[in-house]
């Protein structure tokens, strides 16, 4: 269908059509028009529905956007795009800045404008920032006056920086002033029209730009969202993962515009600040990663979570030990998941009644999933093998050669080993490079490191292999323990062997006072596999 783009790049460095994994719709509300603007339908579609004196956006120290002021700052700053700015549809945007509403307002006016948006992390650095500017031939940049230093210093040619929050009269908001009340038309974008492009989280070393669509956006809040998580129009959504990381941009902006519902959307939300937060805005739609929920274990008490019904974790495995002791101490059952920046969002799951711990759950409807061997085909149910999924949104990437190792045969192969069930539920076994064969065992680094959990005074672990002239690879431990819990390599080593079968216990164990993660979060294994 005719773009609306007039700068083509998103769409010239698409991966070729014969490329790209199946769609499904198969959903009758994944039945989009030909024409469709994800910004217009999620902010001037939501006020058609609920109207515009609902909540949209809060913050930590009890400010309140309605949605009728939102629109107004999304159109303003829409404006300031065009007129001010000179950005056209198809312009890269790059977005930086902490979790708040203003980042919001921009990503949502952005969108509205016709342009792409590439929303970036506020830590990371100037080479970082650089590299995914130079990837995406960014020519516009909406920055936080806080973050503007690295950007600055990534000394992007071309670039035009406009900073927002400062007092300037170059700042985006003082711009934003000379066009009150003016509502801003949205640009009449393809559906098929690139909204995004968002780059992952590097745990393998250098990021994938992965292009999605406006219907996209929309795909994942009318499957994940709607079918899973079920929202209401008075959830309060809150969480940790930031607007950077596509688990965050959907938990706290798509998918509570698209119910018509609010987000706390918190500068600080580390495990520590949540838990005050959840009491304090009374939250109950929580988004954050497994580790988070380990922590606030330990934090519990004092804090009112009478509110909250819904927990959702992703990004990382969910350890059955984890979600066990969670419900066990609040009631509340988390909706694991298993998404991808390649595929935007949650795409297996399972909430209420239907969640077994320990599995990740079933395709989420609109979803399709299977697990098969390297050349592609399904194996049985009970054995091991690659990940395959296919729905709405699929994998393409900006104009990368690993497009070809990521879709294969109209699948979404995500590089993670998992076992289906009978039933359908699927059970996370290891990341595809993150199996251990030592004296011919297969063994699952995250299978050792959910036993290295349940020892009370290990925080954290990590399990990867080392080579081994004997046995191929050893399999060696990187603990984080509690601090003053003064645990010893061989009383750890003495509780493996109570847990684990002799071939999967750990050789060696190294304890670190914290775990290489990416800003997003995830575990970087292959830096302690550097170590190696």
């Amino acid at each position: 269908m005719p773009s609306a783009h007039t700068d083509t790049f998103a769409r010239d460095h698409l991966p070729p059509a014969h490329a790209w994994p199946e769609l499904l719709f198969q959903l009758p509300g994944l039945a989009y028009p030909d024409r469709l603007n994800c910004g217009s339908e999620l902010l001037d579609g939501t006020v058609a529905r609920f109207g515009a004196d609902r909540p949209a956006f809060r913050t930590a120290d009890g400010e309140v956007w309605s949605y009728g002021e939102l629109l107004e700052r999304v159109d303003r700053i829409a404006h300031v795009l065009t007129a001010d700015l000179g950005v056209v549809p198809g312009n890269r945007v790059l977005l930086r800045g902490p979790t708040g509403p203003w980042l919001a307002a921009c990503w949502l006016a952005v969108m509205k404008a016709g342009a792409v948006a590439v929303t970036v992390l506020d830590r990371q650095r100037a080479q970082e920032l650089a590299t995914v500017s130079s990837m995406a031939h960014v020519t516009h940049a909406l920055c936080h006056s806080s973050a503007l230093a690295d950007l600055d210093r990534a000394a992007v040619p071309g670039l035009r920086i406009t900073p927002y929050g400062g007092d300037g009269p170059e700042d985006l908001l003082h711009l934003a002033g000379r066009h009150h009340g003016r509502p801003f038309r949205a640009v009449d974008t393809s559906a098929d029209d690139v909204a995004l492009i968002a780059f992952t989280s590097g745990t393998t070393g250098r990021p994938k730009g992965c292009m999605h669509f406006h219907r996209d956006v929309l795909a994942v809040a009318d499957t994940f969202s709607r079918e899973v998580l079920r929202p209401r129009p008075d959830d309060v959504f809150a969480g940790s993962p930031p607007l950077g990381f596509t688990f965050g941009l959907g938990g706290l902006v798509v998918f509570p515009l698209r119910a018509g519902a609010s987000a706390l959307l918190l500068e600080q939300a580390g495990p520590k600040q949540l838990l005050p937060a959840l009491a304090e805005h009374r939250v109950t739609v929580l988004f954050t990663a497994p580790t988070a929920y380990r922590a606030m274990l330990g934090e519990l008490d004092g804090h009112d979570l009478s509110a909250l019904r819904r927990c959702v974790s992703a990004g990382e495995n969910l350890p059955a030990a984890t979600w066990e002791a969670w419900y066990g101490r609040t009631g509340l059952r988390i909706i694991n998941g298993i998404g991808a920046t390649e595929l935007l969002h949650i795409f297996i799951s399972a909430a209420d009644e239907d969640i077994r711990p320990g599995t990740t759950g079933r395709a989420v409807p609109g979803w399709q999933a299977r697990v098969v061997d390297r050349e592609g085909r399904p194996v049985a149910d009970n054995q091991p093998g690659l990940l395959a999924v296919r729905g709405p949104v699929g994998c393409r990437y900006l104009a990368d050669p690993r497009q070809g190792e990521y879709v294969r045969d109209g699948w979404n192969l995500t590089g993670d080993t998992y076992i289906r069930d009978p039933d359908g539920y699927f059970t996370y076994v290891a990341r595809a490079d993150d199996m251990i064969v030592s004296s011919g065992y297969n063994i699952a680094g995250p299978e050792v490191e959910e036993a290295l959990l349940r020892h009370p005074d290990v925080v954290e672990a990590a399990v990867v292999g080392r080579p081994d002239p004997a046995r191929g690879q050893i399999v060696v431990a990187y603990t984080v323990t509690r601090e003053g819990a003064g645990v010893s390599e061989d009383a750890l080593r003495a509780f493996m062997k109570a847990e684990l079968a002799p071939h999967k216990c750990p050789r060696s164990f190294v304890f670190l006072p914290a775990l290489p993660r990416t800003a997003t979060g995830k575990l970087q294994r292959f830096r302690l596999r550097d170590l190696e």
